[in-house]
């Protein structure tokens, strides 16, 4: 068979979204960033919202987002990016407004700012990355951090009587009236990027159809803030993180 048969659109099985810049990711081997980015420009692409979204990004590891999806972005002040998608949202009313946090900027410094978007029932989209750490400023405990896991500020594991205990967000989003829908998801496994990709579109057209706020966690890994290889960062939390932050749907409004 020569190249030019191969490369027959009937013979493709998979191609690079578009939206996807050609900027090489900056992220650590082993990190589920990525595989995030490829779903989200996937699903904008389904969606047909290049030219209709506005994507909102804070402080930390999702900062550089802007840099990989061709959309149009604006940054946050740490932790405020769901004000900021609320505003958007309400300037542009009929395009695509979605948040994308970490833990440590979401559920610490941002607490205020997702309860109240949530609650109120803003129509946009938070993604929310949880790997139980602060990853880009050097590993530290976390809202989310696991009881007894070691970060750079518990040594020796995270103590509730002095730490105080780990920060189910999704649970909290859950119960508030404003949200529509919320889902926990993973992308470590083939299936559960399918999984995570089918649960991300079907955030942003509930969000988009006026449904309240969609809230999607990805429990995620961080092999360098682990101190862990990719391979085990992957078997650590199957084993650790998800008894915990159990996936699947926790509310789904019709």
């Amino acid at each position: 068979m020569t190249v030019e048969e191969i490369i027959k659109p009937e013979n493709l099985t998979y191609k690079k979204s578009p939206l996807l810049t050609d900027a090489p990711m900056h992220y650590c081997p082993g990190c589920s960033h990525g595989t995030v980015h490829k779903i989200l420009a996937e699903v904008l692409e389904d969606l047909n919202a290049q030219e209709n979204s506005i994507g909102i990004t804070p402080v930390g590891c999702s900062v550089l987002l802007y840099n990989y999806i061709d959309i149009d972005w604006i940054e946050a002040a740490h932790g405020r990016a769901p004000a900021v998608a609320t505003a958007a949202k309400r300037l542009y009313p009929n395009k695509h407004i979605f948040a994308y946090q970490g833990d440590g900027d979401l559920a610490a410094i941002g607490t205020g700012e997702i309860i109240h978007t949530c609650n109120r029932g803003d129509n946009v989209t938070i993604i929310f990355i949880n790997n139980g750490i602060y990853g880009m400023t050097g590993g530290q405990m976390a809202p989310t951090t696991l009881l007894g896991m070691p970060t750079a500020t518990t040594p020796y594991g995270r103590d509730p009587k002095l730490n105080g205990y780990p920060f189910k967000v999704s649970e909290i989003m859950a119960q508030l009236p404003g949200t529509g829908y919320v889902t926990r998801q993973a992308v470590h496994t083939p299936g559960a990027v399918r999984q995570a990709r089918k649960a991300l579109k079907k955030a942003f057209e509930k969000a988009y159809a006026g449904k309240g706020t969609s809230f999607i966690e990805i429990v995620a890994t961080c092999s360098s803030g682990w101190k862990l290889s990719p391979v085990d960062s992957n078997k650590w939390m199957t084993e650790n993180m998800f008894p915990f932050y159990p996936l699947g749907d926790l509310k789904d409004v019709e």
